[in-house]
């Protein structure tokens, strides 16, 4: 999976646990939390409907590294790319 689909990925799910938001308004480098107002719960579910979407885990002691649209990406592009078996093409 490619950074751009996965940032597509992280901006779906976010609209998906606040349907309020703008997907043209979220801001790269701005804390989802800060831009939208996420509570603990909200954030718990985004970081649940990535989990399911994406098919990576991610440990609790992780999800800091989920506060932005570019840390989000980068942190799911390296765990996508660690999780790919070496050597197998489909």
């Amino acid at each position: 999976m490619t950074a751009n689909e996965i940032a597509h990925v992280v901006v779906d799910a976010l609209t998906g646990i606040a349907p309020e938001i703008d997907p043209a308004a979220v801001q790269s480098s701005i804390n989802f939390r800060e831009q939208f107002d996420l509570d603990s719960v909200d954030f718990l579910n985004f970081v649940l409907a990535l989990h399911e979407r994406l098919g990576i885990d991610i440990p609790e002691a992780d999800y800091a590294r989920l506060y932005s649209l570019e840390s989000a990406v980068r942190y799911l592009t390296e765990k996508a790319s660690a999780a790919k078996p070496s050597g197998s093409e489909i």
